[in-house]
């Protein structure tokens, strides 16, 4: 019995990619497709499932001779190799490839896809996992490259859970077939910690009055007006002119921040009606601290309620209940009074003033420790 993962040899040169090569996870083999797949590949071509390695055939009559030469091609050239992610029964469920390897730089690039019926399991992080380790265990690279779309959450959430740091975004790098998509780059070193990196997990919050949940594209209509609301204009640094298309970006960029860890947001609606009532958002989360700072804006026809005040106070109880933050910071304008109202009823304490700290203009800085509030016992 070997011990996650085993492999089939122990090199440290281009051989690294032979035609042998058996890495074992918990529940997958990562082995070279070989004729033993045509049924399976035949099936997966025919029903027009995409992730399979490129140069994959768009047609079963070619499957045959996919698996027989174009497949190995990549390892035959030293630069890399496309292995099956085949489960207990031998079923292939994914491919995970190694390419644009420089054993003179000591790099690689990895890449994956899962088949649609197996999304959702973990295989792609656990089959990435098992490679990373494998490729530093038998071989000399001292480096592995991931990247992937901006806009493929699922994508840059197995990356790190696998452990990759997220190290920038190339803007318009890659044009599909809907135009420009921004590139996420990832890197792992052979030093790192394999670690994932810390995420706040989505997470349904309920006061007596009103039900905190992920925003989504529903709620754009409600964000739109209450961002283009003149108070909210003259009391936030939300975009001019607000309009569906601004509450939409920000609804995909919300999810996009607590993938990456910085942070979470909110829509809170009421219990009783399903009304949009407050968005509410941590940022500029710091694990290493346990700090984070929120921010709320309340739509026009939900104010005078309390209700921003027990969405912040909800949040703020689960920050510290159950992900073990000790410090929660706010800050809101100077001549902002409703919003400083908020934070008071919260239970924040006032802590000074921070001059010209937003566009020119004086933010009273509030802040709320697990001590100041009454956790029940």
């Amino acid at each position: 019995m070997c011990t996650l993962p085993c492999v089939s040899a122990s090199v440290s040169d281009p051989s690294a990619f032979d035609p042998g090569v058996s890495i074992e996870t918990a529940r997958l083999t990562l082995r070279p497709f070989g004729p033993r797949d045509a049924a399976r590949i035949r099936s997966i071509v025919e029903s027009g499932a995409a992730f399979l390695p490129p140069g994959a055939p768009a047609t079963a009559s070619g499957v045959g001779r996919w698996l027989d030469q174009g497949v190995h091609e990549l390892r035959r050239s030293g630069q890399g190799m496309h292995l099956a992610m085949a489960d207990a029964d031998g079923l292939v469920v994914g491919a995970i490839s190694l390419f644009k390897t420089s054993w003179e730089a000591g790099t690689t690039e990895v890449g994956y896809g899962v088949h649609p019926l197996h999304r959702g399991r973990g295989l792609a992080t656990e089959a990435l996992r098992g490679l990373a380790e494998w490729v530093f265990d038998r071989t000399r690279l001292r480096r592995i490259d991931l990247t992937a779309n901006l806009d493929n959450l699922p994508s840059l959430r197995v990356a790190q859970k696998a452990g990759f740091t997220w190290e920038g975004v190339l803007r318009g790098a890659v044009l599909e077939d809907d135009g420009p998509h921004d590139l996420v780059v990832f890197g792992l070193l052979r030093g790192d910690g394999r670690a994932p990196a810390p995420v706040l997990p989505r997470a349904e919050l309920r006061t007596p009055r009103l039900l905190l949940r992920a925003p989504e594209p529903a709620d754009a209509p409600d964000l739109a007006a209450t961002g283009a609301d003149p108070l909210t204009q003259a009391r936030t640094g939300v975009p001019r002119g607000y309009t569906v298309e601004h509450a939409l970006a920000f609804i995909g960029h919300a999810e996009q921040v607590r993938v990456r860890g910085a942070g979470a947001a909110w829509s809170a609606v009421e219990a009783a009606t399903g009304r949009f009532a407050v968005n509410v958002d941590l940022r500029d989360v710091d694990w290493s601290h346990r700090t984070a700072e929120i921010g709320y804006m309340t739509a026009p026809w939900a104010r005078g309620n309390g209700y921003a005040g027990e969405a912040v106070l909800a949040v703020a109880r689960w920050l510290f209940e159950r992900q073990g933050f000790s410090r929660l910071q706010l800050r809101a304008a100077v001549d902002n009074p409703q919003s400083r109202r908020v934070a008071e009823k919260a239970g924040f304490v006032r802590e000074g003033v921070a001059r010209s700290a937003l566009a020119g203009e004086d933010l009273v800085v509030f802040s709320l420790v697990p001590s100041d509030l009454a956790f029940p016992a």
